[in-house]
């Protein structure tokens, strides 16, 4: 799988996009659920193959002429998210708001002496991290769009996730792309915070007391001790039809009918407990989170809300987690431990547990807090978190030049716990592209147990993306 990441990138412009209308200058709270968030950044790209055609005789579409596009509806596209163009700043108790200020986002155009077919995409700690993917160093918001020596292009950004979780972000990029189309915006994004407000007087379920913590009672993080095992990313390909006999196998013969989130989720769980190879492994705790969004739960019955709350631009996110001891997820099949990850979900998928979870926040301010499977170390056990990606849209994320041939969050989170991030594929219906950062003995089990279902994303997948679209 080698190869693909030794190149060179060559920065040629830096600079400042502002939205394209002046902003007042004003202060956005954070919300009670946006004050989770650890100051983490996430990482998303796109990969577009070289473009044919500009409508102007046929002729090849220039870098230059994809740049200008890019920045313009990014412009165009802060007069509406402006909250992108701001800067996080402390309030007087120590609490994180944003500034709105139309202060911009950094902007950089770059040159990397590689082809799209030849970018190591299955490792891209190799070939993503730092290089397509900026660093954040100032504001909310970074962009970097990188010209291929195959005359294809990528397009990767990071958001600082305290302002945004990646429903948000997804809306943000459909937006972008729409405006480089010279299309309306389909979506008008709402930084409504009172949507959010806590109760008066609040109550919250004893149980959020389990999944949330305040940083202070953390124990101090241990130094990393020589020789131990450490975090990787890796993108994976998985097919529909892997998918479906994942789903058949845990849904009990068709008794209970799983989710192919659960169902993929629940096989992860397996081969995490399998790699733990600590002393009195199998009596230990194996725990697994997934990430699940409130938008709906919390409008559930009111229309007028719900339609709010599709729009609403901020982080409406809980983790709830489940822990098994780690003999009985090897030893059990997998429709057993589908079970468990769907009953662990339906107790915290509800509008009563988000609005707990908005007073529980409150109850605490203001102590920062966390999710504590977040900072669940391997110590205790393994633990990692699965992320819906679902509705990632990277085949709308289209500047006027085609669909990409791949798009995939990026994010080495700098927790504990491990992180995955499932998507669906823009190549063919029903096919996910798959990021995990887990522990490396995690994923070399999971590839040698799981390589039927867990493709490494190789320059094979281009050859999928091939257009028209497969279905």
């Amino acid at each position: 799988m080698g190869g693909g990441g030794d190149f060179m990138v060559t920065v040629s412009r830096k600079e400042v996009v502002a939205a394209a209308l002046p902003v007042q200058e004003y202060w956005l709270p954070q919300s009670n659920l946006d004050l989770l968030l650890p100051p983490v950044d996430v990482g998303v790209f796109f990969c577009y193959k070289k473009p044919h055609g500009s409508g102007n005789g046929g002729d090849e579409l220039r870098f230059g002429s994809m740049v200008r596009v890019v920045k313009e509806a990014l412009a165009q596209a802060l007069v509406s998210y402006y909250a992108f163009a701001g800067e996080v700043v402390s309030n007087s108790v120590g609490e994180p708001e944003l500034l709105c200020n139309n202060r911009g986002v950094d902007f950089t155009e770059a040159y990397a002496d590689v082809q799209l077919q030849d970018l190591n995409l299955y490792n891209p700690d190799d070939s993503i991290e730092g290089k397509l993917v900026p660093k954040k160093k100032n504001g909310v918001l970074s962009v970097q769009v990188t010209e291929l020596k195959c005359g294809g292009a990528v397009v990767g950004c990071t958001f600082d996730h305290r302002i945004a979780d990646a429903y948000s972000a997804n809306l943000f990029l459909v937006s972008w792309a729409e405006m480089a189309q010279s299309k309306p915006l389909s979506v008008i994004p709402s930084f409504r915070r009172s949507l959010l407000n806590p109760r008066r007087p609040g109550s919250y379920h004893p149980s959020l007391d389990e999944m949330y913590v305040p940083i202070s009672a953390l124990p101090p993080p241990k130094a990393p001790q020589p020789g131990a095992d450490h975090l990787i990313s890796r993108l994976y390909y998985v097919s529909a039809e892997q998918l479906s006999l994942l789903q058949t196998l845990a849904s009990s013969g068709g008794i209970r009918k799983r989710t192919k989130l659960e169902s993929l989720s629940a096989f992860l769980w397996k081969m995490v407990a399998k790699s733990a190879v600590m002393e009195n492994a199998n009596k230990k705790i194996c725990k697994m989170g997934i990430v699940v969004d409130g938008r709906g739960r919390l409008s559930s019955g009111d229309e007028d809300k719900t339609a709010l709350m599709a729009t609403y631009f901020g982080n409406v996110l809980s983790i709830p987690f489940g822990e098994k001891i780690i003999g009985d997820l090897k030893e059990q099949p997998l429709s057993w431990v589908a079970d468990a990850v769907h009953d662990y979900l339906e107790r915290a998928v509800t509008k009563e547990h988000f609005l707990g979870l908005i007073d529980w926040v409150e109850a605490h301010r203001p102590e920062p807090a966390l999710a504590k499977i977040y900072c669940s170390g391997s110590s205790d056990g393994p633990a990692f978190v699965v992320s819906s990606g679902q509705r990632f849209p990277a085949s709308k994320v289209d500047f006027g030049w085609g669909r990409p041939a791949l798009g995939s969050y990026h994010f080495p989170w700098g927790g504990d716990a491990g992180y995955v991030m499932p998507m669906p594929s823009p190549a063919r219906d029903g096919d996910w592209v798959v990021y995990m950062h887990l522990l490396n003995d995690q994923i070399e089990l999971i590839e040698n147990q799981g390589a039927h279902i867990f493709r490494p994303l190789t320059s094979d997948y281009l050859k999928l993306a091939d257009f028209p679209h497969r279905s």
